[in-house]
């Protein structure tokens, strides 16, 4: 194997920072958190393992700074395309078929979101913090669309976040178990049903 040489292990830059982030969501999303090791992550970015340690402590907050980058892009996509309620179900369709270009970050993202769950993982604190994030961005929504009377009249706006998400979720676990799957389809139906006296401009893609 050739030996990989060191590129200013002590230059903590932004850009070496990203380099190393970006070989890890890839060695994450190729062989599983669990899998991936820190030597083939330092590899993958050109770097020493000792590099690589100058910049993170360890495997588990480098985990941390994957799922920041990760939530970053996804935010930045948001704000792009969603100026208002109106724009959401565009917004959805889209973001799923980003996912599905990606289909091995969509099942580490999945896989961590449940081993996560349980207290003592690393990444716990993290998805109960994004989750609450997302379902409190949606009810926000929500309430905005009751409030002109557009929200079905048997949900609450928390409970219409709380069932988007969870609709989300399953949508892609069940598209990684079948890639024929169309998952954009029941997004746009489920948001017709959750606001049945809306206008449909928000369908146009």
């Amino acid at each position: 194997m050739t030996q990989v040489k060191a590129r200013g292990p002590y230059n903590k830059t932004p850009a070496r920072r990203a380099e190393i982030v970006r070989a890890a969501r890839e060695s994450f999303a190729e062989h599983g958190f669990t899998k991936a090791s820190l030597r083939g992550i330092a590899e993958r970015a050109g770097i020493t393992h000792a590099g690589l340690l100058h910049h993170f402590r360890d495997k588990d907050d480098l985990l941390a700074a994957v799922l920041a980058e990760r939530d970053t892009e996804e935010r930045r996509y948001a704000e792009s395309k969603v100026p208002d309620m109106d724009h959401l179900t565009p917004y959805l369709g889209g973001m799923l078929r980003h996912h599905q270009r990606a289909p091995e970050l969509m099942r580490l993202w999945i896989e961590l979101t449940a081993a996560a769950s349980r207290p003592e993982h690393p990444a716990h604190g993290y998805f109960v913090e994004r989750y609450a994030w997302g379902r409190d961005q949606f009810a926000r929504g929500m309430r905005g669309k009751a409030g002109r009377g557009e929200l079905h009249e048997a949900l609450a706006p928390e409970h219409a976040a709380i069932l988007l998400q969870a609709v989300l979720n399953g949508l892609q676990l069940q598209w990684l178990l079948d890639e024929e799957l169309d998952i954009v389809g029941p997004v746009r139906a489920f948001m017709r049903m959750t606001f049945p006296q809306a206008a449909r401009p928000e369908d146009e893609e």
